[in-house]
């Protein structure tokens, strides 16, 4: 996630954050993974005559049998992945992170009372609430999770538009009263991450106050300048094409509070595209929260203790299903956030009405009394892999101009006020850092209420 502060569009300074998110049958939409290659170099010089010189080149021989060179992807000094050449491969050290990664999953892995398969290869376990990951925390140790709060005054969960719901529970299997659905990770997840340390976390390199040199990309709608107590919007979803495995595509609702500095708080729900965390190219629900500018709090979803989840029939970090499809049905999420006033802590409503969980209050600083901006919209990495701009796409690939069915939107936005109320946007900003790759347009009605079309296709003839 980028922060940045623009100071060129309005009299005073913005802060503006942007990141680094009934039943159906699925639609097919094509996983697209990256390709590589192992190149393995090998270089010869004709020996001399000299015997010395022959042992010499003997020996290399020999030593190089034993240490065989091999190609592996390794973080580059800005936190991208890069292809080391003949790189030495130290079965010793590789085996020590297999054993580190073992024990993490045994860790986070939570045993199950049921198991359920998904058509996407994802394995949901149904772990017993009190044994989810939230209560390792010391604070929470021991305890259950908390009775549903009071919604807002104003909340309507009825929706207007065909909803999506998620691929493992399409089979009609759920899990029993008194668990939680947990997305089983496994060995390759990890593997595919940097290292174990920030695996399920965002690059504390994403935090930034302008956009020079970022590689993060955005479309956003923002509010700031007053106390905020919760968001509500429906997002449209889409299976965007992702172009590079460290690159991804999300939509989602931002809850901001903090100096933006080492000290910032978010608390962040949407949908995103990832195949380095995910290992493919559906879109899924995800849920993310920081309370140090991602140094070494917070996580993706449930990797880690801090939300608890209090829903037996939505998985975080599960594909959903079914999507939007160009020009044809439109299917969309509907995503709440909210303080609880009684207690204060922080709680996310999924669709129509369903409490997934809550992030307590003391997870956080500044956000244990209220946020001070709200954001909406889309944003995409874009690591320029191949020497270009990406063609990861944004929303559903098409620019806002092209409107609905062709091109992905929010609707009904609205936040939460110290009353907790629902109430309409005022002193909205729009904000698009590269127009011609993606863009933002916004708009009002009495349906909709506040919504806007964004996104984009990445590289075209105006983005090279």
């Amino acid at each position: 996630m980028d922060l940045r502060r623009d100071t060129k569009l309005w009299n005073k300074p913005c802060w503006c954050v942007h990141h680094t998110t009934g039943q159906a049958q699925c639609t097919q939409i094509q996983t697209i993974f990256p390709q590589e290659t192992t190149t393995l170099q090998h270089s010869s010089k004709m020996a001399s005559s000299s015997p010395i010189i022959f042992l010499f080149v003997a020996f290399l021989l020999v030593a190089s049998s034993l240490s065989p060179v091999v190609s592996l992807p390794i973080p580059s000094d800005s936190g991208q992945h890069r292809r080391a050449v003949n790189q030495t491969f130290h079965p010793g050290l590789q085996l020590q992170k297999l054993k580190r990664v073992r024990a993490y999953f045994r860790k986070i892995n939570k045993p199950a009372v049921k198991s359920i398969q998904s058509p996407d290869g994802d394995v949901i376990d149904c772990v017993l609430s009190h044994l989810q990951p939230a209560f390792d925390h010391p604070k929470l140790r021991g305890q259950k999770p908390l009775d549903p709060p009071e919604r807002p005054k104003g909340h309507d969960s009825i929706n207007t538009m065909e909803e999506t719901s998620q691929l493992w529970s399409n089979s009609g299997e759920s899990c029993p009263e008194g668990t939680v659905p947990i997305r089983r990770m496994a060995e390759k997840d990890i593997l595919r991450a940097s290292s174990i340390k920030r695996f399920g976390r965002k690059s504390t390199r994403n935090v930034r106050r302008d956009s020079t040199g970022s590689d993060h990309e955005h479309a956003v709608v923002f509010v700031n300048g007053d106390q905020y107590y919760g968001a509500k919007a429906s997002i449209n979803v889409w299976a965007p094409h992702v172009a590079d495995q460290y690159e991804f595509s999300l939509s989602q609702i931002w809850i901001i509070s903090g100096s933006f500095g080492n000290d910032l708080n978010t608390i962040e729900a949407g949908w995103q595209v990832s195949p380095e965390l995910y290992g493919d190219n559906y879109p899924r629900f995800f849920t993310y929260w920081t309370t140090d500018a991602y140094q070494a709090t917070g996580c993706y979803n449930l990797l880690c203790s801090g939300f608890v989840q209090t829903n037996n029939k939505i998985a975080i970090g599960a594909a959903i299903s079914p999507r939007s499809s160009y020009n044809r049905k439109q299917f969309d999420i509907g995503i709440m956030v909210w303080k609880d006033p009684k207690h204060g802590h922080w709680w996310l409503e999924y669709g129509s009405g369903l409490l997934v969980g809550y992030w307590p209050s003391f997870l956080f600083s500044h956000l244990g009394n209220h946020a001070n901006m709200i954001q909406f919209g889309g944003e995409i990495v874009n690591t320029r892999s191949t020497g270009f701009h990406t063609s990861t796409q944004m929303g559903s690939g098409h620019f806002s101009e092209e409107g609905f069915g062709k091109a992905s939107y929010f609707r009904n936005l609205q936040v939460v006020d110290w009353d907790n109320s629902l109430l309409p946007l005022q002193n909205l900003h729009l904000l698009a850092d590269h127009p011609n790759c993606y863009d933002i347009k916004q708009g009002i009605n009495n349906v909709w209420g506040t919504y806007f079309y964004y996104g984009g296709p990445g590289r075209n003839v105006k983005c090279p």
